[in-house]
């Protein structure tokens, strides 16, 4: 994890040997004269520290409150320093949203003692706990920070798929095993420049290097898919998918864990700010990904831009009961869903009565082996109470009949949003 300190010091001498004695591998240090400069810097920046001196123009305190209204939303560390030693000026500076008061002249090893302890503060508030990574916060504050930088480099939103039904399936403690796994492999990939942070449980922000993004997304997409399967039961390997628990009679079933990779760069287009530069990542991995298999991809000049993915809200309706499925089609639509009657057009959701004789299991085995359906959910009920014989043609989701029209309903907005 990269810091960036700011020091607001009109004294050059004194300036530079304080940014000589702050600067480190993990520790950017920028030197600003006055306040406009500094606010441009924060503005692009948003620096985990700054110390501002009391050679400025401007009265101490008062400028502390300033700088204060204008991080309110990030929250740096504040660090004064003065050639004053009285207490009520203490008093002050601290008052008005200063962090620490350090009289001047400093003696070099309290003064970096003392701004790595505050440091050291500023990584553990921002840390997620479950995987030694910052958070979502700090991870958006590292976004804006490479989007302000002038050399070539990538964004990489890194996700594990279909983490919540592993999660439901496998408990929350095997859940947490499988993402520190990855984050140990993520972390093997990279190096000390690079940035790694987490989303949310089971997704990743890396920003790196743009001429080697590639090369890390297609290590991270094989090194999952080697260890994965150390993370399932011998039961579900042997029949290739999750087993999740459903009604008392109802089943479904989950493809594996995988994982997907969106990779944006500053090659091709100039971003404003981050919320522009997160909604290509979201747009780039939402095309990355693939219904089993880990993917990435990497945003090309004939996919980058606005409304690039589309949202497939189509429902097919195979019912042998006429007025079910008339009742089917009617709620649905009602939904807000568009329900088509050929399966001509690539549908989301396709929801197939098994029927007496059972065929609608061969029209969802056959579904499921035309790669053209990856993408399509299949929803089988049947009078035939065999959950795992037709989650092995390769159903999403088994429900039996009879059925509660509102949890068929329940079960399409799951297994859609899912």
């Amino acid at each position: 994890m990269r810091f960036v300190t700011l020091i607001i010091d009109k004294r050059r001498e004194l300036s530079i040997k304080y940014k000589k004695l702050l600067t480190s591998d993990t520790n950017t240090v920028l030197i600003s004269k006055d306040l406009i400069s500094a606010i441009k810097i924060i503005q692009d920046k948003e620096p985990d520290l700054i110390i501002i001196s009391d050679s400025i123009d401007n009265d101490i305190p008062d400028y502390c409150k300033k700088i204060r209204a204008l991080t309110y939303n990030m929250r740096p560390i504040i660090v004064a320093t003065s050639k004053s030693a009285e207490l009520q000026d203490r008093l002050a500076v601290l008052e008005n949203g200063a962090d620490d008061f350090i009289s001047e002249p400093v003696n070099a090893e309290e003064f970096v003692m003392r701004i790595k302890a505050h440091i050291r503060r500023e990584l553990e508030s921002n840390m997620d706990k479950k995987v030694f990574l910052p958070g979502k916060n700090y991870s958006m504050r590292a976004l804006k920070r490479a989007i302000s930088e002038n050399n070539f480099w990538a964004s990489m939103l890194v996700s594990i798929e279909n983490f919540q039904n592993y999660k439901e399936t496998y408990t929350e403690l095997a859940s947490d095993k499988l993402v520190q796994t990855f984050t140990a492999i993520i972390n093997s990939a990279l190096s000390e420049n690079d940035y790694l942070g987490a989303i949310s449980e089971n997704e990743f922000l890396i920003i790196t290097d743009g001429v080697k993004a590639e090369q890390i997304a297609n290590f991270l997409t094989f090194a999952f898919d080697a260890v994965a399967q150390k993370f399932y039961s011998p039961q579900d390997i042997k029949r290739g998918f999750m087993l999740m628990r459903g009604d008392e009679f109802a089943g479904r079933r989950s493809n594996f864990v995988h994982t997907t990779i969106g990779v944006v760069t500053n090659e091709f287009s100039q971003y404003k700010d981050t919320a522009q530069l997160m909604n290509s990542l979201i747009q780039i991995h939402g095309t990355a990904d693939l219904p089993s298999k880990s993917n990435y991809l990497i945003e090309r000049p004939r996919i980058s831009g606005e409304n690039s993915v589309q949202i497939n809200n189509k429902i097919v309706i195979i019912e042998e009961d006429e007025a079910m499925s008339l009742l089917l089609r009617t709620i649905l639509d009602l939904q807000g869903y568009e329900i088509i009657n050929s399966l001509e057009t690539i549908p989301a959701l396709v929801i197939i009565d098994a029927g007496t004789n059972l065929k609608g299991l061969e029209l969802c085995k056959k579904l499921r082996e035309n790669p053209d359906f990856g993408r399509t959910k299949i929803i089988v009920t049947s009078t035939l109470h065999d959950k795992e014989l037709i989650l092995n043609t390769g159903a999403d989701l088994y429900i039996p009949k009879p059925y509660e029209i509102s949890n068929i309903i329940k079960w399409v907005e799951t297994i859609l949003t899912n």
